[in-house]
């Protein structure tokens, strides 16, 4: 590319390169007893960058990772781009047919696997048609894998082979797609939300600044990487120099443990893994962390137990608030000084509200169905709707529902909430049913389809209600056909064996739906029943 003295295109490559150039030896990545300086961070994501071109070849190319929070999955968040490609991190709990969809989908060439995930792409070799590389990251302590693809490259391997100067390939334009990451959206069917380099770069400095972040703060990794990037996290650390504290899966008593030895200072999650670190520390007995650790938690609102929790270990909690199309989050709610005053319930009341936008997102509002903003009484009901520096360029290959989404020049969220009179907005439903469960998005109308093809099933409608650990789940009202037998137990069986586990309802109920005079199903009576704990019923 032709360089400017004004203009280069904004890319998070640019955040490793000056890492390694700062801090060169400082220590960039943990996981268990590794580390690396961002120099061998560096070097590697140059290697990985080189393999690639030798593998690929020279244009457009589009990469899928499988794999859990481990350095590989780091490094590829810099090795893609840096030769060119385009990132997809696919999420490990789908299905195996939801994986091969969305390989397939987004022509994906390379694919990068965990040796802990080749049980998900055994069964679907034969339905991915573009996959012309399969590299696999053996487990560290250098047991192989019982089976791999044919010709699979082992991921160090694939390293060695490769130089490690830095290629140097700028995108184009700095609005070129850095990476898709496929959401369910409304229908069950995975669409493919596209970043840009700008905007990446963008929202990784947001929440760095919300998270008042810098060279010395320590990261662990307990989101997905796989989720929006990591929100971002996967680069704005990065951006810092500060050091990524990678784990394969997350548990109460290990996270714990990374928080103590590392002296974490910053981490992300669900209010599920909130709850985690709350209990964790009570099976430890450890009534205060030494030092002060700030955490970004999205999804369902945290609970004022949850926060005071949090509060008496020495964790600050910062509430967001963002979709797939937001780069992961795009509000913040601010607190301000006098809510440090408050009861903890009534700081958890106002901690609970979605907020307000980031430094750099530019405009977020609640919009009538006349696309005009609402009052912010805290009464008025509208959609949640964005447009800025960190709405997703559209939809991959999919014009039609990039248009709707798009509309009017605004990102429509299929949120609805109210804007209260100071300004700052609160989710209040969420439109098309979709349910935020520990973080995932469940879309009622994919399990409703599923539960449909079972012969014991005339009508169906899925809802959620509330659950300490996740937030919320999926639950299941069925009116059964004249003679079934179908039990509860059997129909969450059959939705296990076709779906995510985690999108399985957790309780069937057997009954006649209310409907409409137009027979539509009223689900929010079905809604309110489970909200309101009037329903104590059993599944059966």
């Amino acid at each position: 590319m032709v360089y400017q003295s004004n203009y280069v295109p904004l890319t998070p490559q640019s955040f490793l390169r000056r890492s390694a150039r700062v801090y060169p030896e400082k220590t960039a990545v943990i996981s268990g007893q590794m580390r690396y300086s961002y120099r061998q961070f560096y070097e590697r994501a140059c290697r990985q960058a080189n393999a690639l071109r030798a593998l690929v070849g020279a244009g457009n190319f589009t990469v899928g990772v499988l794999a859990p929070n481990t350095p590989e999955h780091l490094e590829a968040c810099y090795g893609v781009h840096m030769a060119g490609g385009i990132l997809v991190a696919l999420n490990y709990r789908l299905s195996p047919p939801e994986i091969a969809h969305i390989l397939n989908h987004c022509k994906a060439s390379v694919l990068f696997v965990d040796h802990e995930y080749l049980p998900l792409i055994q069964p679907i070799m034969d339905d991915l048609k573009g996959i012309a590389h399969f590299v696999v990251v053996h487990d560290p302590d250098g047991t192989a894998p019982s089976w791999q693809p044919d010709r699979a490259l082992a991921y160090e391997a694939m390293l060695d082979s490769a130089a490690a100067t830095d290629p140097r390939i700028f995108p184009e334009d700095e609005n070129d797609t850095i990476s898709i990451n496929y959401t369910s959206g409304t229908t069950g069917k995975p669409k493919g939300v596209i970043y840009t380099h700008r905007s990446a770069y963008l929202n990784a400095t947001c929440n760095l600044l919300e998270m008042n972040m810098s060279a010395d703060s320590i990261y662990l990794w307990t989101l997905p990487m796989f989720h929006c990037n990591g929100w971002c996290y996967t680069w704005g650390v990065t951006a810092l120099g500060a050091t990524h504290v990678c784990m394969r899966g997350v548990s109460p008593a290990n996270v714990i443990a990374q928080i103590l030895e590392h002296k974490v200072t910053h981490f992300c999650g669900a209010p599920i893994v909130l709850r985690m670190v709350i209990d964790g520390a009570a099976e430890a007995g450890l009534e205060r962390f030494a030092h002060a650790v700030k955490v970004s938690t999205a999804a369902a609102p945290p609970s004022p137990t949850v926060i005071e929790g949090m509060l008496k270990l020495n964790v600050d909690v910062i509430h967001v608030y963002g979709l797939t199309e937001t780069y992961g989050p795009m509000t913040v709610c601010e607190i301000q000084p006098s809510w440090r005053q408050l009861p903890p319930a009534e700081l958890a009341r106002l901690m609970a509200r979605q907020g307000v936008p980031y430094v750099l997102a530019e405009d977020m509002q609640i919009l009538d169905e006349a696309g005009q903003p609402v009052a912010a009484d805290g009464e008025t009901l509208g959609e949640v709707c964005m447009r800025g520096n960190i709405v997703a360029k559209g939809y991959y290959e999919d014009p039609l529902a990039t248009a709707e989404a798009m509309r009017g020049g605004w990102f429509h969220s299929g949120d609805l909430g109210v804007v209260h009179p100071d300004g700052y907005i609160e989710l209040r439903d969420r439109a098309k049913d979709i349910i935020i469960s520990g973080g995932e998005s469940i879309s009622t109308i994919e399990v409703e389809n599923v539960l449909y093809r079972h012969p014991d099933v005339q009508d169906v409608a899925v809802v959620s209600r509330p659950d300490e650990k996740w937030g919320e789940v999926p639950v299941a009202f069925v009116t059964p056909r004249d003679g079934a037998s179908a039990r509860g137990d059997a129909l969450i069986a059959f939705c296990r064996e076709h779906l995510a586990h985690y999108k399985a309802p957790k309780a069937v109920f057997f009954e006649e739906l209310p409907r409409t005079s137009t027979g539509k199903v009223q689900k929010f009576l079905l809604r309110e029943r489970m909200w309101e704990g009037h329903d104590k019923r059993i599944s059966g």
